[in-house]
């Protein structure tokens, strides 16, 4: 069920389907009286079958969908390699990836530049579902889900003199990544949902960068498993430990208020990609 209260979208918008994995969800902005909104609206997937069998069948079934969308943005949450932009060379890009990640040939390597950043992410996209997202849809554009958290993070960054680490949990993930002016420093994933675990790639992560635990900094965001736990073990260790609270962050925007919605669509949303 969508979670909005706004009028019926047109054909001219634009539908943002984001494939987690485990989890599909499209979402799209509308115009009503009292400005842009976001609709959000999240398909419960069907354990035992592909995420481009569940994709089909939500194309069929969910409401969203329905409305007769021809603009598509996918959001992809996929291992991603990150490639200095000086370095990449798209003739290139399917070897590296499959040298740096296990892969059984059923994908299909893509690429997002971040100018911001100095980098080329690589990511990867099943080719099932890539066939059902063009099928539907005219001139869909794929992106790797991390991309506006990292454009967003690192313009962050830039407040205040101290060093940060970014640490924004999503779909079983702890993704940790910290910018030393237009470059990353450190960019890494770890598969995690428990706390505990959680808590040693923090302080390894930080340990390994040589920052300063009375003055650097290190933020979180996204779904903390036992944030408060977390939070209080980290400030035993870490002098600056910070939640980001995205509706603070983000002035109350509409987006930051609907329940359950990833970080990296609030951020898409509100400062784009």
């Amino acid at each position: 069920m969508n979670t909005t209260g706004t009028a019926p979208t047109t054909n001219n918008k634009r539908l943002t389907i984001r494939v987690g994995s485990h989890t599909l969800s499209f979402s799209t902005v509308r115009s009503t009286a009292e400005g842009n909104s976001v609709v959000y609206e999240p398909y419960t997937v069907k354990s035992g079958i592909s995420m481009a069998a569940n994709l089909r069948e939500a194309l069929k079934t969910a409401d969203m969908p329905a409305e007769g969308f021809q603009r598509v943005t996918a959001v992809i949450v996929s291992p991603v390699m990150l490639i200095p932009t000086d370095l990449f060379s798209e003739g290139e890009k399917d070897m590296l990836y499959r040298h740096a990640y296990t892969t059984n040939g059923s994908d299909t390597v893509m690429h997002n530049v971040l100018p911001d950043l100095n980098a080329v992410a690589l990511f990867s996209v099943n080719k099932d579902l890539k066939l059902v997202i063009e099928d539907n849809f005219k001139h869909p554009t794929f992106m790797c889900a991390m991309a506006p958290v990292w454009r967003y993070l690192h313009q962050r960054s830039f407040t205040g003199n101290r060093n940060k680490l970014y640490g924004y949990f999503h779909d079983g993930k702890l993704e940790l990544f910290s910018f030393t002016q237009h470059r990353f420093k450190y960019c890494n994933t770890f598969d995690t949902t428990n706390a505990h675990d959680s808590l040693y790639f923090l302080l390894y992560v930080w340990k390994q960068l040589m920052l300063d635990q009375e003055r650097d900094e290190i933020h979180l965001v996204g779904n903390i498993p036992d944030s408060d736990w977390i939070t209080e073990e980290l400030k035993k260790f870490i002098r600056r430990t910070y939640i980001i609270n995205p509706s603070g962050d983000f002035n109350r925007a509409q987006v930051t208020q609907i329940k359950n919605i990833p970080y990296d669509l609030m951020t898409l949303y509100v400062k784009g990609r």
